[in-house]
């Protein structure tokens, strides 16, 4: 039987509410916790609490893991843990939004490349233009910082990893894979945050907030995104978390009061334009379909 308009939309609702969860967590761990533990530590925070949250309530060890598949995890948690390490201590220097803005570059280039036809050509022109509005090149003006901007650049390419290797492990439960997978996160991010943070990490203020923070800024988002990986292939995905960067701008406004200027938005705007661009002409691969909880 073919899927109603609401299932066929799930996968819509999914990114969609991700995106929101990931801004409203990200935005308060910004304001909370980066004085007191910093980029590091709270990036330790999120992700360690986030497999702990995600391993109790999935238990993955009730699914049988192959060789293959826990190799696919492993690349997929390590590039997670990456992407977040580098995106948070991006977030030390830079707006919310523009940070975002840089870092979507990433998914951008896998749905790009993954269909590479001439009239991608626009939408890579597009892109261009956007982060050339916003990069420390000497071309804009931009006041930007060089360090965070190559840390943004870094969470870019580490993002672009995490939706293919993602893709890889998208014919396991969600559950299993989300968990595993930010188990191996963890591992990569909380020796860096216990090295730079130490004792403070354990701090029950610290230990409440970052509960929260994990809960709506990661064990959420992941597992919408790994919904919707399982319905969509990975250039549909990555274009349709085209919103990311807009709806990170406002609600840095809303929550931080980070104000971006005119032409910071126009580059924001480049580069959704892009993905909108490529959402309208991608092509279509058949999707993975999930197996039965």
């Amino acid at each position: 039987m073919s899927a109603s308009p609401f299932q066929r939309f799930i996968p819509f609702l999914a990114v969609l509410g991700s995106v929101t969860a990931l801004g409203v967590g990200t935005s308060w761990a910004k304001q909370a916790l980066f004085p007191v533990v910093g980029a590091q530590g709270t990036t330790a925070v999120r992700v360690g609490l986030s497999a702990l949250l995600m391993l109790m309530l999935w238990r993955p060890w009730r699914w049988r893991l192959s060789r293959a598949d826990a190799q696919a995890v492993a690349l997929y948690g390590a590039a997670l843990g990456a992407m977040n390490l580098m995106f948070y201590l991006s977030l030390q220097t830079l707006p919310f939004g523009l940070a975002v803005a840089i870092e979507f570059a990433g998914p951008l280039a896998v749905a790009i490349w993954s269909s590479r036809r001439a009239v991608d050509f626009v939408w890579v022109a597009l892109a261009i233009v956007g982060l050339a509005l916003l990069l420390p090149l000497g071309l804009s003006g931009s006041t930007l910082d060089p360090l965070g901007v190559l840390y943004a650049v870094g969470a870019a390419v580490f993002w672009a990893l995490y939706i293919v290797f993602g893709k890889r492990a998208g014919h396991l439960h969600a559950g299993q894979s989300v968990s595993l997978g930010l188990l191996v996160a963890a591992l990569v991010v909380v020796p860096v945050g216990v090295a730079h943070a130490g004792a403070a990490l354990l701090s029950p203020s610290v230990l409440l907030v970052g509960v929260a923070v994990a809960a709506i800024s990661s064990a959420l988002p992941i597992s919408l995104e790994m919904m919707a990986l399982k319905r969509l292939p990975k250039e549909a995905f990555g274009i349709m978390i085209s919103m990311e960067p807009a709806v990170a701008a406002l609600l840095a406004l809303a929550l931080l009061g980070e104000r971006l200027d005119t032409v910071q938005w126009l580059a924001i705007g480049c580069i959704v334009a892009a993905s909108m661009g490529s959402a309208a002409t991608a092509r279509r691969l058949p999707a993975v379909q999930a197996q039965p909880a």
